[in-house]
């Protein structure tokens, strides 16, 4: 007999407002510190409230480590930085076991915890460290533990990866094995800002230096974001939507369209149709909505997707990147899954 499963209760006004009000002041502070990147830094508080890890694609100097480290101060969460080179090994990641004399006089071997052990970690242009070294977060970032000599350690919770990668300089890198890539939530490209916010920037920050956190987020604040993102609802047809969006990356898929065809090899796995939803959720709380609708999936779905669908030759010599195709599957797709005049679809998502 199949155990049955209960929705949660949904959330009342009076017990969504102060979650919402808390997230709100975090990208308040974001917004002041970071000028121009409103957009992004809504993204990136969507993938801490989904505990999730982010890649961020960027050129140097746009503000990824400056956002990372705002960010963890801003959420008073222990931060540690590793800035991954091609002689950077394991152990300078995971912490190693050292020879040391004890109080007795004897010899045992000590762990010498490295800075994975902490809330965020930022692997700062991860793709210039070997394979070997790569894959040494693989287990904390699918686990929250690693191990090292058959001994395996708890990660703090939470515990997220936040890396950068250059997308220009590639001489001398090690592109991330497709795996490692699926196990990041978002991957977000960070681009440059307009003319109005640089003059700003030139005109109130000598030397580029952000100014200092005014607001933090109290004790307890990320239990109360926890616990409304748990409660949460994803309605049935939303989630549906998700199921075909997911479904419709693979190019042998009915429902693929004509930009899946023509230039993806490979589509999305399970876990993007996972992360899909509870990043839908953590945009409806940001909204101080308690349910998921059909534009918190359309939102988040670029960010989830990019990085997961494979394209082929065809795509190169068109120009075509994976944002451009995931545009187009999200015109293709219909949201409520049913062949109606849009008038009519309008309707249907309203109720």
């Amino acid at each position: 007999m199949e155990q049955e499963t209960r929705s949660p209760a949904l959330l009342t006004p009076e017990e969504i407002e102060p979650a919402a009000g808390l997230a709100g002041q975090v990208l308040d502070e974001l917004d002041r510190l970071l000028l121009g990147q409103s957009s992004l830094h809504r993204m990136v508080l969507i993938g801490v409230l989904s505990r999730g890890h982010i890649l961020f694609e960027g050129l140097p100097g746009v503000g990824k480590t400056a956002l990372i480290k705002a960010l963890a101060d801003i959420l008073n969460l222990s931060f540690s930085r590793v800035q991954f080179t091609p002689d950077l090994m394991p152990g300078d990641i995971v912490g190693t076991s050292i020879l040391q004399e004890n109080e007795q006089g004897k010899r045992e071997m000590v762990f010498e915890r490295g800075p994975v052990f902490t809330n965020i970690l930022l692997a700062d242009e991860i793709n210039r460290a070997s394979p070997k070294t790569q894959s040494a977060l693989l287990e904390a970032m699918q686990e929250q533990r690693v191990t090292t000599l058959g001994a395996t350690r708890e990660l703090p919770s939470p515990f997220f990866v936040l890396a950068s990668q250059n997308p220009i300089e590639l001489e001398g890198t090690y592109p991330l094995p497709e795996a490692q890539v699926d196990r990041f939530l978002f991957k977000l490209r960070v681009s440059g800002v307009k003319a109005e916010v640089l003059e700003q920037i030139v005109d109130t920050r000598r030397r580029g230096e952000p100014p200092g956190v005014r607001w933090r987020l109290p004790a307890g604040g990320m239990d109360v974001l926890t616990r409304a993102m748990e409660r949460i609802v994803l309605p049935r047809p939303v989630a549906r939507y998700v199921a075909r969006l997911v479904a419709a990356t693979h190019p042998d898929n009915a429902g693929a369209g004509e930009g899946v065809t023509r230039y993806v090899s490979y589509g999305a796995s399970p876990r993007a149709a996972i992360a899909m939803a509870e990043a839908g959720r953590a945009a409806a709380l940001l909204s101080g909505r308690p349910t998921v609708g059909f534009e918190d999936i359309k939102a988040v779905a670029p960010a989830v997707l990019n990085h997961r669908i494979l394209l082929n030759y065809q795509a190169r010599f068109d120009k075509v990147d994976s944002f451009d195709v995931v545009e187009q599957l999200l015109a293709a797709v219909n949201d409520v899954g049913l062949d109606l005049p849009e008038d009519l679809a309008v309707e249907v998502r309203a109720t």
